[in-house]
């Protein structure tokens, strides 16, 4: 069969049917020799020949025997129960078994013996009253311990979720994944927030507060440290307006421990930090350590504060002697800032000035007598160390990259944070054990030690400044507010 012959008869109109059905014929041979040509080719011979990847990768899934699909989501009540590793009736409160049916089984995670097991917890209900298994938040699978041992390790020993998640695998054989894991966190936070509420209204009426703040992620984390709370604020603004809200300068009849920082500025009793001032006496020192008079001041400086601390300590003293004794420091003070203070020439280079202005701030502070709290009133330090120690984590956090990046995590540390650290104090040994003991207590009383405390105080909650306050708490107007752009200033 020659093409060009047909295609001239095709042109010249001579192409018949007899000859089409020739062609026809001639071509199907043709084909069914090809056929048979690559049938007997060996497997050598067709790696030469163009085929895709896609034909290839369904020959291959064809030879491959197909796999059951995997289950995903939760597994059934059912499947639970057969694993569980002991069974428990859980009864309506003041009902006798008699008197009830059963509902339904619940299957849930618990720490015994420091391992976690499967319990199936047996409901039974007398009328609309349903038993109440001790230890389970909502309709959570897992145990309240698991939840605090959860939170301890990322929010107080900076875990992330997964090493979180990986403890619990090693130590308690737990399986649990990062999205359960944050889950049940913030089912705690949830359950823990007016706790927190009760937090801030002891805060603002303690005796003595420290307090520090420090840079975050979002905005800053601020931290109040009492002799039984701590409570931080994280992704809220540095200002006054913050301040005020936490606590009001009008009314707080405490006394406020922090640095020199001038949003901490018009309490009416307030100890500045010795710590921060005897730092920056040493730095002058160490920038020109040929000059006498910086050595001389900070040594000075130094052994005024110890004999300060030992007047303090001394319970010998009545409060006329120490009013007495914290006027012989001051007049120590006069004579070792005088020279300085009264020279406010400014002629010298940048270390000198440093020199003088440190001396204008502590004559500043002692003529607002904020230096010497601490002596006349017990119970007050000399510095805020402890305020700052408790941001040391969150600082070392935030240079990391460890941080919240959204204010409902930063919501959730403030609540979890504050709460579960704050339990810490009320307990002799800040242990698991303690925790879940406490906290089973407050579920089977309906209330938390702080809403005792509360009580016990017949403190009265600062009323809200506005209607729209008044449906919010008091962390929510400081984060969630944070979002909001300020009001332009008028031009």
């Amino acid at each position: 069969m020659d093409i060009n012959e047909l295609k001239a008869d095709a042109a010249a109109g001579k192409l018949s049917i007899e000859r089409l059905l020739e062609v026809i014929v001639a071509l199907q041979q043709r084909i069914a020799e090809l056929e048979a040509q690559l049938k007997s080719k060996n497997p050598t011979e067709r790696l030469d020949e163009s085929y895709s990847e896609k034909a290839e990768n369904k020959r291959k899934k064809r030879k491959s025997p197909k796999k059951p699909p995997l289950r995903r989501g939760r597994g059934t009540t059912a499947d639970k129960i057969k694993l569980a590793q002991r069974t428990e009736s859980v009864y309506p409160d003041d009902k006798q078994p008699g008197e009830c049916q059963f509902s339904h089984t619940r299957v849930a995670w618990r720490l015994e013996s420091g391992k976690a097991i499967l319990v199936a917890y047996e409901i039974y209900r007398s009328g609309k009253l349903y038993g109440k298994p001790l230890g389970l938040l909502g309709r959570s699978e897992f145990g309240i311990e698991i939840t605090v041992a959860i939170a301890y390790q990322v929010y107080c020993l900076g875990l992330s979720l997964d090493k979180a998640c990986a403890v619990l695998s090693f130590f308690q054989q737990l399986q649990l994944r990062k999205s359960q894991a944050d889950a049940l966190l913030n089912q705690l936070a949830r359950n823990w927030e007016s706790e927190f509420d009760n937090l801030c209204i002891l805060l603002a009426n303690s005796a003595v507060v420290y307090c520090d703040e420090t840079s975050w992620s979002i905005n800053s984390v601020w931290a109040f440290v009492t002799e039984h709370l701590s409570v931080l604020f994280y992704g809220v603004h540095k200002d006054g307006a913050t301040l005020a809200q936490i606590i009001d300068k009008s009314k707080f009849a405490g006394v406020l421990v922090s640095d020199n920082a001038a949003v901490y500025q018009g309490f009416s009793q307030a100890q500045k930090c010795w710590a921060h001032l005897i730092r920056k006496a040493i730095k002058l020192t160490l920038q020109s350590p040929e000059n006498a008079t910086y050595r001389e001041f900070a040594d000075r400086l130094l052994g005024l504060y110890r004999r300060a601390k030992r007047v303090a300590s001394d319970g010998r003293l009545s409060d006329a002697d120490r009013q007495e004794r914290v006027g012989r420091l001051d007049d120590e003070l006069l004579a070792l800032c005088s020279t300085r203070w009264l020279d406010d020439s400014t002629d010298g280079d940048e270390i000198e000035n440093d020199y003088r202005r440190l001396c204008n701030e502590i004559m500043r502070l002692m003529l607002a007598r904020e230096l010497f709290t601490f002596v006349t009133t017990s119970g007050v330090d000399g510095n805020n160390n402890v305020s700052e120690r408790q941001l040391r984590d969150d600082a070392m956090a935030r240079k990391t990259g460890r941080t919240s990046k959204t204010t409902s995590g930063a919501k959730r540390q403030s609540i979890i944070s504050s709460v579960l650290q704050s339990i810490g104090k009320q307990l002799e040994a800040f242990t698991l054990a303690g925790v879940i003991a406490e906290t089973m207590r407050w579920l089977q009383l309906g209330r938390s030690c702080f809403q005792e405390m509360v009580d016990q105080r017949e403190i009265e909650p600062r009323p809200p400044s506005t209607a729209e306050n008044a449906k919010r708490s008091l962390l929510d107007r400081l984060i969630i507010d944070v979002d909001k752009p300020k009001p332009s200033a008028a031009m």
